[in-house]
């Protein structure tokens, strides 16, 4: 029995080219696997977030004016259903910006008093929204990226999944809230 250099070429190409469409099936179907944990980490880390602005805002440290706009962006925050969560988020963080950017919370952060670790703690969830939006992004975007090479299109390798979205909002925390790094 005599086989043809050319049916071993094309069998092994053929070989090849499922490997390579295996592999990058699995690649797309772990990418889109990081992307849904990196949203659960956002969401867990913007509700959060929205605990500590609302204890911040019943804890005496604030005005009265800046205590009610804090506690009712904070709870508009938690209510938000998915169309309008990234408006209302950006919301919040311009409600954190116009009550707490200024040199008394500086002071408060410094000198140790009774408010220190109330803002502390709220510093900390700024900071865990900001790296949890950067890894969601990143995820979002390295997954549409691999969906828009035209094999990948072409054998519809990424399913029924949906197209993964980034969260875009505006998380830059005041200054005086702002970790380095």
């Amino acid at each position: 029995m005599r086989v043809d250099w050319w049916v071993v070429v094309l069998v092994t190409a053929v070989v090849l080219f499922g490997l390579y469409l295996r592999g990058l099936a699995g690649r797309l179907d772990r990418l889109h696997v990081r992307v849904e944990a990196a949203a659960e980490a956002l969401d867990a880390q913007l509700v959060r977030r929205s605990a500590a602005v609302l204890e911040t805002a019943t804890c005496g440290l604030l005005d009265p004016a800046s205590s009610m706009l804090l506690a009712d962006a904070a709870h508009a925050a938690q209510v938000a259903e998915p169309p309008q969560r990234e408006q209302v988020e950006s919301a919040l963080t311009h409600a954190l910006r116009a009550t707490l950017d200024g040199p008394e919370v500086s002071e408060v952060m410094a000198s140790g008093g009774p408010g220190q670790e109330v803002l502390a703690d709220l510093a900390e969830a700024c900071h865990r929204v900001v790296l949890a939006r950067r890894f969601h992004n990143d995820a979002a975007a390295a997954t549409f990226r691999l969906r828009r090479q035209r094999v990948v299109r072409y054998l519809r390798l990424a399913g029924s999944a949906p197209m993964p979205r980034t969260f875009e909002m505006d998380d830059l925390p005041p200054e005086p809230l702002r970790i380095p790094g």
